[in-house]
């Protein structure tokens, strides 16, 4: 039985997806500006730079001084590009010139938002760039700056998070897994402005069934409460 004949391997894909961090899946490592320490990614940079002993010794990489990379299968140390100017693999199949971004995963549907000045996920298609947030394009609700806040649960920047973002019926935006981790705690009000996230419609009528259902006491059955409400009032000062 002959074998099946299998798909060459060009010299720009070796090693694609068999390299990077818990981050992102790429083939080169970054030199910080910084500290010019050797790291897979800005966010290995940061988790290790801010768990440093000393408060004065913490800080953030930004992402648009980085100059120089290293490949992660020839190790050349190089200006920031597509391809390794030594063996000539894409450092990612994703690149961005402007972020000096690199992702071999390219199922996250990944494209640059000028506006924005940093790399989205989700497909360009699916998105728009509000002045006031960054939402999904249909029937979002506008909450100023929505997306420059930090996750009411985690407490993560949101802006800048790899990780995917949920929009709110109110507007409010959080992490998606700080989200499912709420609906599996039976939390469904926003943590920002408590108003609930969930069609609740169904959760309503079996509390009203149930209502419904409950017997008064006896003792209870003929008394009338009147509420402060509608009793006249002394006047406000």
């Amino acid at each position: 039985m002959e074998e099946e004949n299998s798909v060459p391997v060009t010299k720009e894909d070796v090693g694609k997806l068999q390299h990077g961090c818990d981050h992102y899946k790429r083939r080169c490592k970054i030199r910080a500006p910084c500290c010019q320490q050797i790291f897979s990614c800005r966010h290995c940079h940061n988790e290790a730079t801010n768990a440093l002993p000393r408060p004065e010794d913490r800080h953030d990489i930004v992402r648009k001084d980085v100059t120089q990379v290293i490949c992660s299968l020839c190790s050349t140390e190089q200006p920031v590009a597509h391809v390794c100017s030594n063996c000539g693999v894409k450092m990612g199949e994703y690149f961005c010139g402007i972020c000096n971004f690199f992702d071999d995963d390219t199922s996250k549907d990944q494209f640059h938002c000028d506006k924005c000045g940093i790399c989205r996920v989700g497909g360009r298609e699916n998105f728009f760039h509000c002045e006031k947030c960054v939402h999904l394009r249909d029937n979002h609700e506008c909450v100023q700056n929505a997306m420059q806040n930090y996750c009411p649960v985690c407490y993560e920047y949101l802006f800048d998070s790899v990780k995917s973002t949920a929009v709110m019926k109110c507007g409010h935006t959080m992490h998606m897994e700080c989200f499912q981790e709420m609906a599996q705690q039976h939390q469904y009000r926003c943590p920002i402005c408590s108003k609930t996230v969930l069609d609740m419609t169904e959760q309503w009528q079996l509390l009203d069934v149930e209502i419904e259902a409950t017997k008064m006491p006896e003792e209870c059955r003929h008394e009338v409460i009147f509420s402060s409400l509608f009793l006249p009032s002394a006047g406000l000062v």
